[in-house]
């Protein structure tokens, strides 16, 4: 390979790099800079998942508990299915890379559940309190797991400390 066309592969895996980097103001944020912040997310998330939505439940019932009453089964329903995937959240936090689908479940089926929830809530003004609560707080999670989460190439090559190469 001549030196010229070593030089063009470089400059081109150089500008791939830049378009899967995230420019935040003055500062590009590559996709390994995001991926280091991931673990972090996961366990907050998981945590969240685990403790928060009972503890949010019974401090703004509006915003975060869709059926009322004594036993509410739906209630123990949602907080047994989301403090299992919290636990999961926490045991993919040691290895994220690994545990690229499950991330992915949480992000897609929170937007999922969130889109129904909103729905719901616009259909039923009593449930108007959630539209402040719980669906914009999962749009959230999985805003902050898609942005850290690594897509494409990335994904094969960040666990194994490769450059993410060239689109052919």
């Amino acid at each position: 390979m001549s030196l010229a066309q070593e030089k063009s592969i470089q400059q081109f895996a150089a500008q791939d790099r830049q378009s899967h980097s995230l420019v935040s103001g003055a500062t590009n944020v590559t996709e390994a800079d995001r991926t280091k912040h991931l673990p972090a997310a996961l366990r907050v998330v998981g945590v969240i998942f685990i403790f928060g939505i009972y503890t949010l439940g019974i401090l703004w019932p509006s915003g975060w508990v869709w059926h009322t009453g004594h036993a509410s089964h739906y209630l123990e329903m949602i907080l047994g299915v989301y403090a299992t995937l919290g636990v999961f959240l926490l045991i993919a936090s040691r290895n994220p890379l690994a545990n690229l689908s499950l991330i992915w479940f949480t992000v897609w089926s929170s937007v999922v559940h969130a889109g129904i929830m909103a729905a719901q809530a616009l259909a039923n003004p009593e449930h108007r309190g959630h539209l402040w609560g719980d669906v914009p707080a999962l749009l959230v999670v999985a805003a902050v797991l898609a942005l850290l989460t690594p897509r494409g190439t990335a994904a094969i090559a960040l666990p194994t400390g490769q450059e993410v190469s060239p689109k052919s």
